[in-house]
């Protein structure tokens, strides 16, 4: 893997409640330098694909807790799309995962995958989960033909583990996020399954690979 290879799997993000179009300006401009893909809040995806229109654009779907009307959820989708989203990171239900109602959780997923064209990666929020609500999360999103799961928010403890990659990985392509601050941690989740790596720290993750591997 070269860096520019890297780069491709990276999705730069900013995602936190205090997110500014300053700073959602910042991580395109590294993002676009870099040959990142960006994940920004929705409220800025018109905006973003107007100030950097090379630049892949991801957003979230009922994050970070996933308890949003399946309706709702829908619908910000399909804004989504219509503003520029590339790709949308959508969470699922986890009280109904948890209660053991996998079918609504499945039946959730379908909804935003059919509403728009577009990839749809599933954040099963790992920290939170036992094995088995993991295994269960992870078919229903392959059920769904769902595009990607996806470890974590980063609004809960923990983020991504190699454990859970290595899980995940037997359904559907990975997004390994949550913790990953250098290309030895992103390595070990790319070893371990991993296609993509959600990060806030996707410079330095690149900078990291080019001083030292």
């Amino acid at each position: 893997m070269n860096d520019d290879e890297l780069a491709g799997k990276i999705d730069h993000t900013v995602l936190g409640p205090e997110t500014t179009l300053g700073d959602v300006e910042e991580v395109l401009d590294e993002a676009e330098e870099y040959g990142m893909n960006a994940c920004i809040p929705p409220c800025y995806v018109a905006e973003a694909d107007e100030y950097a229109p090379d630049v892949p654009l991801a957003t979230v779907i009922g994050f970070p807790h996933g308890q949003n009307a399946t309706d709702a959820k829908r619908e910000e989708a399909t804004i989504a799309y219509e503003d520029g989203a590339d790709e949308l990171d959508m969470v699922i239900n986890i009280g109904r995962l948890k209660a053991g109602d996998t079918e609504a959780v499945r039946e959730d997923i379908e909804e935003v995958v059919a509403a728009v064209p577009i990839p749809v990666k599933v954040i099963i929020e790992t920290a939170l989960l036992s094995d088995n609500e993991k295994h269960a999360a992870c078919e229903a999103a392959e059920e769904a033909d769902a595009a990607f799961v996806k470890t974590s928010t980063g609004f809960a403890d923990g983020g991504a583990k190699v454990e859970d990659v290595e899980l995940m990985s037997e359904y559907l392509p990975v997004k390994a996020s949550g913790g990953v601050g250098n290309y030895e941690q992103a390595k070990a989740m790319f070893d371990a399954g991993a296609e993509r790596i959600g990060a806030s720290s996707g410079v330095e993750i690149v900078e990291d690979f080019r001083k030292n591997y």
